[in-house]
């Protein structure tokens, strides 16, 4: 006979973090296909999300991923010398279950309906049970998506010496309303933001002089304070505090999706829309004045949701990075902001182009002439629209950082050669970065 110690367990979920195994799930939860590279690629392919495999990653996370204390795993494995092992399984499979049911009780995770079981079961057939229930599947919400790009957020900005999202400084300063630097003497087209002190001292050197004298001074008139000296500011004695400017931003996060993303042995696409996560919720929470918008390219270009992003994989794709740069500078040509940029992640080459007819020209064997000749022209079209581009490659073949190096060139943006591991904290720093504006 089976017991269930739902007590004991009870205790066990009661000293555990949900939501900081939510974030150790974000492998799976936000998987690009990786562990079946040659699989679909549509946002309703759920082949990786199944019960076993979030079974299988819990489990994994609570022995090696820390959520769990060494004293509460060693009272979940009970002693080994008692030589009863299915009860500590048993617990950690009770375990587990509970996890499961709050994850989806607190809206990270949902179940689709299991439309074949219920048509087997009015048409008499039965549903099936055990191995015959065929795989069961579970989906990420929104809440779970919005959560990650939080927690994204919050570790990549600790990681470069901050603790927690928030405003940030930069080095560049206008005049404006919130002080942060010393005053400086009014120009022209200056904000009014009088700093007081600094232009009455101003007003009281230029009276007094180095002599001491009263110079352009005169004595008051008042009659109770005959001594008192009246002071003339004039306009070259004007001084304003400098403050902060932030620029309104439209930027569009462009995303390889092509299949060299999950091969060789790393997963690149997963980190990507991890950083993607982590821009939206810096810029929905910090800058709500900027836009974001994402670009897939892979064989064409598509824009997806920023809600969508979690839930797409890559595919037996090419690279057509010209219709994702012409996708990305359509969108942005809408937009009315002081600055416009696109973000480029990737880690190959152009290797397809859309011709005129629709056809898509392809070659994967080295740089293709004509396919790069049409890819700088669309450069060179972004530049014209004062589009700056940023590319961030995940490879470093000779050839492929020539490209990248001659792309920025052309648009005066940046190539950034950087690893899935490093990739967050050069997107976000370059983003927070560029997001004040100069004064002349």
């Amino acid at each position: 006979m089976k017991y269930r110690y739902t007590k004991y367990t009870g205790d066990l979920f009661d000293g555990l973090d949900l939501e900081d195994l939510v974030s150790k799930l974000s492998d799976l939860l936000l998987s690009s296909g990786f562990n079946n590279p040659w699989g679909g690629h549509s946002l309703d392919d759920n082949e990786d999300r199944t019960m076993q495999a979030l079974h299988d990653a819990i489990l994994e996370a609570l022995f090696s991923g820390g959520v769990l204390s060494d004293e509460a795993i060693q009272k979940l494995l009970g002693d080994p010398a008692d030589g009863d092992q299915e009860q500590a399984r048993q617990q950690i499979e009770d375990l587990i279950q509970q996890i499961i049911e709050r994850m989806m009780e607190q809206g990270f995770i949902t179940q689709p309906p299991d439309l074949e079981s219920e048509r087997q079961r009015r048409e008499g057939t039965g549903g099936g049970m055990g191995d015959d229930a065929g795989h069961v599947t579970f989906e990420v919400t929104d809440k779970a998506l919005d959560f990650l790009g939080y927690r994204a957020l919050r570790d990549l900005l600790g990681s470069i010496g901050r603790s927690s999202a928030g405003r940030h400084d930069t080095r560049h300063l206008s005049t404006g309303v919130e002080a942060i630097a010393a005053p400086k003497p009014y120009e022209f087209g200056d904000t009014l933001n009088i700093d007081p002190s600094g232009t009455i001292l101003n007003a009281v050197g230029r009276t007094f002089g180095t002599s001491g004298t009263f110079g352009r001074s005169e004595r008051s008139n008042d009659p109770n304070n005959p001594n008192a000296v009246s002071i003339d500011v004039d306009y070259q004695d004007l001084m304003v505090a400098q403050s902060e400017y932030q620029s309104s931003c439209a930027t569009v996060i462009m995303l390889d999706c092509s299949h060299s993303m999950i091969l060789y042995g790393e997963d690149r696409f997963t980190p990507a829309k991890r950083v993607a996560l982590a821009l939206s919720h810096l810029i929905r929470t910090q800058y709500p004045g900027d836009s974001l918008h994402t670009v897939l390219f892979h064989d064409s270009a598509e824009e997806i949701p920023i809600k969508q992003l979690g839930r797409v994989r890559v595919g037996p794709y090419y690279t057509n990075t010209r219709a994702g740069l012409n996708l990305a500078r359509r969108i942005l040509d809408r937009q009315r902001k002081d600055m416009r940029q696109i973000v480029m992640i990737t880690d190959g080459k152009p290797s397809a182009l859309t011709r005129p007819d629709g056809q898509i020209y392809k070659n994967a064997f080295g740089l293709d002439p004509f396919i790069v000749a049409e890819t700088f022209a669309e450069v060179n079209a972004c530049q014209k629209s004062g589009i700056m581009i940023n590319t961030f490659m995940l490879a470093r073949d000779p050839d492929l950082v020539a490209f990248v190096r001659r792309v920025a060139a052309i648009c005066r943006g940046k190539a950034y050669f950087t690893t899935p591991y490093t990739l967050g904290q050069y997107v976000l720093m370059d983003y927070m970065d560029r997001k004040t504006k100069t004064i002349h």
